[in-house]
């Protein structure tokens, strides 16, 4: 996250600069002056870190593709530090020079969009993995009004030796497919790095996120907030770099496979914990009367006190859900919830005060008999253990709710004062 006040990055005007290029680098003609606002339609924002071999391809790539489409553009070059003369390459081609201090995938395209000036923003790597000549199908939607456009490699075409295996059969599949699930994003590619936005729409994001999973918060956020997302086959090549890509397959993939669980308190929190509860509950309800016989099986006490491990830890899990539901609202990392919608409706402090006074009451009622018996029977007997671990755990879950009504009542305060 950038840190307030902070300045990631630095402008600085498109003129020759000093060559620290390798002497392979030809000097090209000084660019001109760059358009006011107004006239630029499209921004292409290409990240970079020591992308000198193929850098030159990239931007002439995507200065063709302005050209022969008759696209008034600009081309920036976001670069997070790179000492193999990358910076001198893309100032004598005409591109826009950023100079991105924060470390990161993230922070490289957050410094180009926030100098970006087209009403168009199309964002694809440097590597020369993704062909800058074919942009047409993005602009088109865009222009249809669209504020995301997503590329497909799948559909597309990915050429041999372009992906790796574990990328292309594991990785991408498995986390577009959750992707899909937890936000019903319509797209079959969720992490392809050639896709375009509306410049207005995605400063509505408020896109936070510095790493690799700049991608999937970018198209969540799109998601949760409704935007409109369409997506274009694309093609991916392998990369023109004599060295080792900068991603990094399991630590790249967790990071992204963390950020869908945390901006989904539905699959991360609610149903798993209500599946747990749900379970608990039954096992309790159904064992509080004795022990069961399932054909050979035997369900006894040992099982009564699992019942109440998993009632609890799922009701637990239920409130962190809910938690986190009302916070990212709070936060504006999505616009509204199911949810939170209900909390709003139903939900105030007193009833919730209300509602765990009276399951706590239960529970002690339920000891309250328990101990009537024991003491009846001349302190000996038949303890009713079984009703024990169920009035317990109905007093735990009865202490849970009060506490949780003034959490979520303090939550509420801060939700309500956002404009």
């Amino acid at each position: 996250m950038l840190q307030s006040g902070a300045k990631p990055y630095e402008y600085r005007p498109t003129r020759p600069a000093e060559s620290t290029a390798p002497a392979a680098v030809e000097p090209f003609e000084a660019p001109h002056p760059r358009p006011t606002t107004g006239e630029i339609e499209l921004s292409i924002v290409m990240p970079c870190l020591n992308e000198a071999e193929t850098l030159r391809v990239c931007i002439a790539k995507a200065q063709q593709f302005l050209a022969e489409h008759n696209v008034t553009g600009e081309i920036i070059v976001a670069d997070n530090g790179s000492s193999d003369g990358s910076q001198t390459i893309a100032t004598r081609m005409g591109a826009v020079l950023v100079n991105v201090s924060q470390k990161g995938y993230g922070a490289a395209l957050m410094g180009g969009i926030a100098v970006a000036q087209g009403q168009y923003i199309i964002m694809g790597d440097s590597d020369d993995s993704y062909d800058f000549t074919n942009l047409m199908p993005f602009v088109a939607k865009l222009r249809e009004g669209y504020d995301m456009v997503m590329g497909n490699r799948f559909a597309g075409g990915i050429a041999p030796g372009a992906m790796p295996p574990l990328h292309k059969y594991l990785g991408n599949p498995v986390l577009s497919w959750l992707g899909r699930l937890f936000f019903h994003t319509p797209t079959g590619d969720f992490h392809c790095g050639l896709r375009g936005f509306n410049r207005t729409s995605v400063n509505k994001l408020e896109l936070q996120t510095t790493g690799m999973e700049f991608a999937s918060e970018m198209v969540v956020k799109a998601s949760l907030y409704g935007q409109r997302i369409a997506e274009v086959p694309t093609t991916l090549s392998p990369d023109g770099r004599s060295r080792a890509p900068h991603l990094r397959s399991w630590r790249d993939g967790w990071r992204h496979l963390r950020f869908l669980l945390l901006y989904s308190p539905r699959w991360l929190f609610l149903l798993p914990g209500a599946a747990m509860f749900g379970l608990g509950m039954l096992l309790m309800l159904v064992l509080v009367w004795g022990p069961v016989w399932v054909g050979s099986l035997y369900f006894g006490l040992h099982y009564m006190v699992l019942g109440s491990l998993l009632a609890l830890m799922g009701f637990q899990t239920i409130a962190l859900g809910v938690y986190a539901s009302v916070y990212s609202v709070t936060e504006r990392f999505a616009r509204q919830s199911t949810t939170v919608t209900l909390i709003n409706r139903y939900f105030n402090l007193e009833r919730g005060i209300g509602l765990g006074s009276l399951i706590f009451l239960a529970g002690l009622g339920i000891n309250g008999y328990v101990l009537y018996i024991w003491l009846t029977a001349g302190f000996g007997g038949h303890l009713h253990i079984s009703e024990t671990v169920l009035a317990m755990t109905l007093m735990v879950i009865g202490v849970q709710t009060v506490f949780s009504s003034f959490f979520l009542s303090l939550l509420g305060i801060a939700h309500k004062s956002r404009p």
